[in-house]
């Protein structure tokens, strides 16, 4: 197959320096954020370990739904949303090291807060929130989530080398398995890691708000990088505007999601006006973080909703860069939102700390996101499906 590229992403060098050089600012920042404010310093690495782990789900997501369903559009430009499926371990370390040095960012570590009060929510709390069952789950998930992406990964480079339908038809058995456990530790997840931040605050749709974020700012990293890849070589001639225009398609139909889930939470629970679900809301409606709230809605759902209505607009490669960056800038601001208040309280803080680690987050994610790709040509040349793929139009 002559039009497809056979050999592995590789990263120019001024590309990988500056990557570097943010890495390295936020390492310096984390370092002495430690000393000077280690809550906001914590409370900034959470969030963009969050929100790194989002897009890597996203990428695993988007792989395991598209071999179940048998699309064959995407199958040339798996490779990316495979490679961020390839930076699940990094995201999941460091969640791993805020939960083992700093713990009582979670004000329910410490031994009175859940003490006091009787009842069997109550109780269950206690018993949901114990230290050693709440790492026990994390180490759960990070594992389902690890062993899946890893196989459908390994089965796919395999491809690469024999060609034989047969490691289709096993991913198509193993993803079908992922998607299940999926939305189950998604779920509780988001639980454990955000919502319990708050944790006399409850919402039985959290997890499923999370995902519409998560998928969303997934879709927006995937359509950025497969644009990048098309235009320094290794997608050019293979990615076409069937595939962006598909891609656009989905942005679209993400942020319309996420905003009627967004809706659909604040609405009962203003509706039913109960103290202990109202408070999260309240506490976001009030001093600066409304304006914040409002930017989130925007961000996420109204400007790329009025940016991809149009049909040229989805097959434009600048036009989509901007709303996939839009809806980047977005998901740091939910993700924000459903950290910051709860942690830092008062009104919104951005300063050194949460702009240092950020930095950090972008350099460290696209070292390891290049080195993911760099671990396998940049299509998967030997896939059954690559030709019909090739010329997929729409």
């Amino acid at each position: 197959m002559n039009r497809a590229e056979r050999r592995p992403v590789t990263l120019a060098s001024s590309a990988r320096n500056g990557l570097v050089a943010l890495a390295a600012i936020g390492a310096i920042t984390a370092v002495a954020g430690v000393f000077v404010a280690p809550v906001r310093m914590w409370a900034s690495w959470l969030l963009v370990a969050y929100y790194a782990l989002g897009i890597g789900l996203a990428g695993l997501c988007f792989v395991a739904i598209h071999y179940v369903t048998g699309s064959t559009w995407s199958v040339a430009i798996r490779r990316v949303p495979e490679a961020m499926a390839g930076t699940l371990a990094t995201s999941l370390v460091m969640i791993g090291i805020l939960f083992l040095a700093y713990p009582q960012l979670y004000a329910w570590t410490t031994d009175t807060v859940l003490a006091d009060g009787a009842g069997r929510v109550q109780a269950f709390k206690r018993f949901w929130l114990s230290r050693p069952f709440f790492l026990l789950r994390a180490a759960l998930y990070s594992a389902i989530w690890l062993l899946c992406a890893a196989a459908i990964r390994t089965r796919s480079r395999r491809q690469d080398d024999d060609g034989d339908a047969r490691w289709t038809r096993a991913n198509v058995r193993l993803s079908a398995v992922f998607l299940v456990l999926f939305g189950v530790t998604l779920t509780l997840a988001s639980f454990d890691w955000l919502m319990s931040l708050e944790h006399h605050w409850f919402s039985t749709i959290f997890g499923v708000y999370n995902f519409a974020g998560l998928f969303e700012s997934g879709l927006a990293a995937m359509i950025l990088v497969a644009l990048w890849l098309e235009r320094t070589g290794p997608l050019k001639g293979v990615m076409n505007q069937g595939h962006l225009h598909d891609l656009g398609k989905l942005l679209l139909a993400f942020g319309v999601f996420w905003a009627y889930i967004w809706f659909s939470q604040y609405m009962l629970i203003w509706y039913t006006d109960i103290p202990e679900e109202t408070a999260y809301f309240i506490r976001r409606e009030r001093s600066g973080w409304f304006p914040l709230a409002m930017l989130n809605i925007v961000l996420n759902g109204v400007i790329p909703f009025f940016m991809l209505l149009r049909r040229d607009a989805k097959r434009h490669r600048t036009t989509m860069a901007v709303a996939a960056g839009v809806v980047l800038l977005g998901r740091w601001v939910d993700v924000y939102l459903m950290i910051f208040p709860a942690v830092v309280g008062g009104a919104p803080t951005f300063g050194v700390w949460e702009l240092g680690l950020t930095l950090g987050g972008i350099g460290g994610f696209g070292l390891v996101l290049a080195r993911a790709l760099g671990t396998a040509p940049a299509a998967p040349v030997a896939d059954p499906d690559l030709f019909d793929s090739l010329q997929y139009e729409h």
